[in-house]
């Protein structure tokens, strides 16, 4: 018989790989030369396995949802987890929320750069609905945070808050910039390794060292990391742009003759 333990059990295992195969992709395109064929294929690979870890994620966090003690077993006997509704909250609606973040920045980031020559193409359905879907997960998150008295539950909401407010700036933009796709391709992908890094040093902290799973500076590991990078990546696409068209705007000015004595 088919119980809702198997079921967790093998989208767990299904989460494992993909999630495993993100990991490890992720950092090529990060130090391989931008659109070079290293950057463009495992950026690629990194893309999908992402969208697959986190629609999976989706599945796991449901069954957690409805059956708590059921999926999590071996957390009853935890103080942190003596309370099924704390497993619900943290083991469902977190990771719910969380996994729908990384399909979120996954589709967006690769998006911005399938669209980078049809910028209206970024307000598609499925990419508005996607921005829909993760407010509600933001707002629940916060709000079962509450409930269950879990301040990282309202913290981390807000960063699914802000790439709501990002995406939309960016994908409502009439006239984006000649280089904006970029950037938010680079917040989106990065920002997609930023959640699978934060599920991996969390959720899989549970089972090494559970009395580290919900202390807040394990979380913050990821988040620094990944936001210097997307700050250093960014300003290196800025230099790349900005500076060639300010020598091009320098070479048109014409120069001031001062006439000689």
């Amino acid at each position: 018989m088919i119980t809702s333990h198997l079921i967790f059990k093998i989208m767990v295992a299904i989460h494992i790989i993909s999630g495993s195969v993100g990991l490890v992709t992720f950092w090529v395109p990060v130090i391989a030369k931008k659109g070079g064929i290293n950057h463009r294929k495992w950026g690629k690979i990194f893309v999908w396995a992402m969208i697959v870890t986190g629609t999976v994620a989706v599945g796991i966090a449901t069954t957690t949802i409805f059956a708590p003690v059921e999926t999590h077993p071996h957390l009853i006997a935890m103080p942190e987890f003596e309370n099924p509704e704390m497993i619900r909250a943290i083991f469902g609606w977190m990771m719910l929320y969380l996994a729908i973040l990384t399909v979120n920045l996954a589709w967006y980031g690769k998006l911005c750069i399938d669209n980078k020559r049809d910028h209206p193409e970024n307000r598609a359905w499925h990419n508005m609905a996607l921005q829909v879907i993760l407010f509600v997960a933001a707002a629940n998150c916060f709000w079962e945070g509450i409930v269950v008295a879990q301040p990282l539950m309202m913290g981390i909401s807000m960063v699914g808050f802000a790439t709501v407010a990002t995406n939309l700036w960016f994908m409502l933009k009439k006239q984006p910039g000649a280089f904006d796709w970029q950037l938010e391709h680079i917040k989106g992908l990065v920002g997609a390794g930023i959640s699978v890094y934060t599920a991996f040093f969390a959720f899989g902290a549970v089972r090494l060292l559970p009395e580290l799973a919900l202390t807040p500076a394990l979380w913050a590991v990821p988040l620094v990391t990944g936001i210097s990078l997307i700050i250093y990546h960014q300003a290196q696409v800025r230099r790349r742009f900005i500076r060639p068209a300010a020598l091009r705007a320098a070479e048109r000015v014409p120069q001031r003759v001062t006439p000689e004595n």
